[in-house]
């Protein structure tokens, strides 16, 4: 057993050409199939595969030939923690971009062809277009369409041939493919195919140019996850100070062991995590924990790694390093939760391995059955002498005119016009969708996690309540709270300041400034000493607070930090500072619960601070002191529990949760990480859009139904007709010109139908 482990390694490989979750599904089965590999997990943001062989059964090499035998471009193995700042992966975000510059040069060559092409195929309509009417000159115009523009078309069907399976690429070219060499034996051979006759290169021309145009705009939003580890990786240190030989001596991080002493100094990025055994600060965690309030740190006192020192020298024993640290294991949480995904099935897609081969079988079965009865049984039919004069050509008429009336346009574009027009409703409403499987999951989803710092609150300490005891004004108490804060760095003290400032406060300089950690500050002013703080700062002083006990814990039980303010010997009042609400946020559960979603607030802080915000915000279920890390095993329970989950965010903290969440909701104002990682980001910073944006699911989805509805009853409808079934009783033969119209016709009306959208309004009160 453990000689079979020994020979068993894991690579990852990058994998360009994907387009949908039928691809990732393809090389999957592919590599799998493969003998000695043991596991295989594609990730199509990511465009890797991670696969795990046996050295002795196969290599790499015989892994990406089988998935370059699938039409796909396999590149050099890479590890994206390892290679971050790699020239490679620089190289993969310039592919990217070549990709969607690509696709936007087809499309604007696509687009100009086509609006030539069709002026020239109803010279009826445009009299004006002249010799675009030719034959011929259109027969030129379509051939860099068709085979240029709409190449990825054929080279994805071909990879779906050759995987024994089809998907959106078959349906496209099949269908694009019988209008133009349909049209192209008409023109080059038209004592053939004689009166029957007739041009369908505008509607080859359309179809490919407009979903060349769908494919560029999934491909600019495609391959953010990536971006998003990158921006994680581009928080660590990359040198730390430690002491060597009784010396300070600057090293590389990679050279940092468990056990080494490292001097952080202040406005310094604390390196590895650690604990503190030397000297007092405050530190900002918020890229870590996402709370906006920087911790007190003394001997003893955790440190995280990538946080930053605000003040005074810390000395730090490390104790994790490397993949061990809380950074790492973040990182890694990202990148599992976005591998653990299972693809996204699109019904067009599973429908299309069925639908396409049905059709072709229907066509040719209808060419036998029609050439084969030919005159000799038909003959004495009134209404079959059609096949005396050719079965031949009659049966290929047939054969055609179900090829272009059953062509997928209408079902190629259900799916992906209603998902324009509702990414664009989202755009409107300050709702970034990033992509189609965002937008068709948000409707699915039934539970709804919030975040508490900078999602359900500002983010930012605000002066909340101040109390006087009874012989100053609460102006005059503000007034000497900021003089004493002023020569502070604290979020608390901040806070102070800001509403100072906001009062138009003149704020003079005090002398003596002392910040106590743990405590509070003390200052002098007009030879009076000023004291901020909790009790224990008092006590030290022997200044009586008992009095205030009461108002302190009434303040401290609706989640505010309260600060007790003395001039002299004896306590003014009390300030006390929170991070309140965002003015929207109750309005937002509030209808988040009316549309029968559970609705959960998950946060670092303590369990009394927690409950005291939720109550306010209308929130009944609170997941108080989780861990960084745990934000995304808290969302994998309820996974278990058969919920979909949407995780509304905004900090690196709750990247792996946005990730893990069947859907992640990034606040706008949040960090870029969160923002890259989730997969919708609420522009405006308004929590009514979340909201919002499950309304728009809900919308588009209906809409999606409906096309796909009207799609398949025509295919259902027209298909019999067009194999000839009413011509043996009254005559009727679908000529391939009306069969064209019919489609166009289908195709019309589904997008008329996506077109509709724009009557959409939101339901929220007091926004348009």
């Amino acid at each position: 057993m453990a000689e079979d482990k020994n020979h068993v390694e894991e690579e990852t490989i990058g994998i360009r050409g994907m387009h949908c979750a039928s691809c990732v599904l393809k090389i999957e089965k592919a590599l799998k199939k493969q003998s000695g590999v043991k596991d295989a997990s594609v990730n199509l943001p990511m465009e890797t595969a991670y696969v795990k062989y046996d050295t002795e059964k196969t290599d790499l090499e015989r892994i990406k030939e089988a998935v370059r035998k699938l039409g796909y471009k396999v590149e050099e193995e890479h590890t994206m923690r390892n290679d971050m700042d790699s020239h490679e992966n620089h190289e993969d975000g310039k592919h990217e971009h070549d990709t969607a510059e690509g696709l936007k040069r087809k499309f604007y060559v696509g687009a100009i062809l086509s609006a030539i092409i069709f002026l020239g195929s109803f010279p009826e309509l445009f009299p004006f277009a002249g010799i675009l009417g030719n034959p011929v000159l259109l027969l030129i115009l379509v051939i860099p369409v068709q085979f240029w523009v709409g190449w990825q078309f054929y080279a994805g069907a071909w990879a779906a041939a050759r995987a024994k399976t089809t998907d959106m690429n078959t349906l496209i070219a099949v269908g694009t493919s019988a209008a133009f060499f349909y049209s192209a034996a008409v023109v080059l051979f038209p004592e053939f195919l004689g009166s029957q006759g007739a041009l369908y290169f505008d509607t080859a021309a359309v179809i490919v140019t407009l979903i060349i145009l769908g494919r560029y705009l999934e491909a600019i939003t495609k391959g953010r996850a990536s971006e998003a580890i990158k921006k994680l990786m581009g928080l660590q240190a990359k040198t730390a100070i430690v002491i060597r030989d009784g010396k300070e001596v600057e090293i590389n991080l990679d050279d940092v062991v468990a056990g080494d002493i490292i001097i952080v100094k202040p406005g310094g990025k604390i390196p590895v995590d650690g604990i503190v055994i030397g000297g007092s600060s405050t530190v900002d965690e918020s890229m870590i924990t996402g709370e906006s309030i920087p911790v007190e740190k003394r001997k003893g006192s955790q440190a995280i790694g990538a946080t930053i020192n605000k003040h005074g020298l810390l000395k730090i024993r490390a104790t994790k390093v490397g993949k061990e640290m809380m950074l790492s294991q973040i990182i890694k949480l990202v990148e599992g939760a976005l591998g653990s995904k299972a693809p996204l099935q699109r019904l067009a897609d599973k429908v299309s391995s069925y639908f396409v081969p049905a059709v072709i079988l229907i066509a040719l079965a209808s060419f036998a059955v029609w050439y084969a009865a030919g005159a000799m049984i038909l003959a004495g039919s009134p209404f079959l002498s059609g096949l005396a004069s050719g079965p031949f050509l009659f049966s290929f008429v047939i054969l055609i005119s179900i090829l272009i009336v059953a062509c997928p346009c209408a079902l190629g574009l259900a799916t992906p016009t209603a998902i324009m027009m509702g990414t664009g409703l989202g755009a409107k409403n300050g709702i970034l969708i990033k992509g189609a499987e965002h937008l068709e999951m948000a409707h699915k989803i039934d539970a709804v996690i919030f975040d508490k710092t900078g999602t359900l609150t500002k983010g930012e300490p605000e002066v909340t309540d101040i109390i006087s005891a009874g012989k100053m004004k609460k102006k005059d108490i503000l007034r000497i709270a900021a003089i004493v804060e002023k020569g502070s760095e604290h979020a608390l003290g901040e806070a102070i300041i800001n509403e100072a400032k906001k009062l138009k406060m003149h704020i003079p300089d005090a002398r003596n400034f002392k910040a106590i950690t743990g405590k509070g500050v003390s200052a002098t002013y007009k030879g009076k000493k000023i004291l901020l703080g909790n009790r224990s700062l008092m006590k030290e002083n022997k200044i009586a607070a008992d009095k205030f006990e009461q108002q302190l814990q009434k303040l401290e039980n609706e989640g505010k930090t309260a600060m007790l303010v003395a001039y002299g010997k004896e306590v003014i009042g009390i300030i006390a500072v929170a991070d309140t609400l965002k003015e929207n946020s109750a309005e937002a559960v509030k209808q988040l619960h009316k549309m029968g979603k559970k609705v959960i607030m998950i946060t670092g802080d303590n369990e009394r601070t927690a409950k005291a915000v939720a109550k306010k915000v209308g929130i009944d279920d609170v997941l108080a002191e989780v861990l960084p890390g745990d934000k995304a095993l808290e969302i994998k329970k309820l996974q278990k529990k058969g919920h979909k989950v949407a995780m509304v965010g905004d900090g690196i903290n709750d990247s792996p949760a946005l990730a893990q969440a069947d859907l992640g909701i990034a606040i706008g104002s949040g960090t870029d990480i969160a923002l890259e990682t989730g997969g919708i980001v609420l522009i405006k910073d308004d929590l009514r859009d979340v909201v919002t944006s499950i309304d728009i699911s809900r919308y588009t989805v209906r809409k999606i139904r409906q096309n796909l509805f009207w799609a398949f009853i025509y295919n259902i409808a027209a298909i019999p007709i067009a194999a000839g079934v009413l011509y043996p009783f009254i005559g009727f033969l679908l000529n391939p010109m009306i069969a064209a119209g019919a489609m166009a016709f289908s195709s019309v009306s589904v997008v008329g139908n996506s077109l509709l959208m724009k009557r959409y309004r939101t339901r929220m009160k007091g926004k348009k």
